[in-house]
């Protein structure tokens, strides 16, 4: 899951990234409000853990321009602003979580995969489908009982197409999910994962729509 921070303080965004990475997640860091603006009008992420008090723009202002412009983006605020006031304004705002600094990385973790998984319609925090389950805490994937040895591409891809069941999903959309913004991506990268993920698991488990993309049935 691509996750963007956007914090200005330097040895916090980088104890937020490092955090983050080691829990699963993609994450990318921009330090002011306005890099977040822009790179949320052209990039796609999971979500977005935002601090307030940002250079250039602040970011409640950035909030309110994402939900303006109709963005569903799970939005975790995470700030040093700790009255009852401010956690208010948040979530009036259009925040969907608010975390005071500082906090626990475990618990930043958790709350994020908790707004993903609400965010596509799921409650449970084991995905299941048929005789496969993944579970993003863990990073466990098991298919009719046994555990699956998943590289890290794999498993987000996997975790990808499972958020989005029953949902056709592009070579552009998965790729901008599971590839860090920037990175050159081989031409054949996507369909080499999608095999080994059908060799791991079940031929049919996942469904090519050609000319269009990849699917997994609900």
């Amino acid at each position: 899951m691509r996750i963007l921070i956007v914090e200005d303080d330097p040895m916090l965004g980088e104890g937020l990234q490092t955090g983050l990475r080691q829990a699963g997640f993609q994450p990318e860091w921009v330090k002011d409000g306005e890099a977040a603006w822009q790179i949320l009008r052209h990039e796609p992420f999971s979500a977005v853990v935002l601090d307030l008090g940002l250079p250039k723009m602040d970011g409640l202002e950035v909030l309110k321009r994402l939900r303006a412009e109709g963005q569903k983006l799970p939005v975790l605020v995470l700030t040093a602003r700790d009255t009852a006031d401010d956690v208010i304004s948040g979530l009036d705002s259009g925040a969907d979580d608010y975390m005071i600094k500082p906090c626990d990385l475990g618990e930043l973790a958790a709350r994020l995969r908790a707004l993903v998984r609400r965010a596509a319609g799921a409650a449970a925090p084991i995905m299941q489908i048929g005789m496969l389950s993944l579970d993003p805490a863990s990073r466990e994937v098991r298919y009719d009982g046994r555990e699956v040895e998943l590289s890290p591409r794999e498993f987000d891809l996997l975790h990808e197409l499972m958020l989005n069941a029953g949902k056709v999903l592009t070579r552009a959309q998965l790729e901008s999910k599971i590839y860090p913004w920037g990175e050159e991506v081989e031409s054949n990268a996507l369909e080499v994962h999608v095999h080994h993920l059908r060799r791991k698991t079940s031929s049919d488990i996942i469904k090519t729509v050609r000319g269009v993309g990849y699917l997994i049935p609900r």
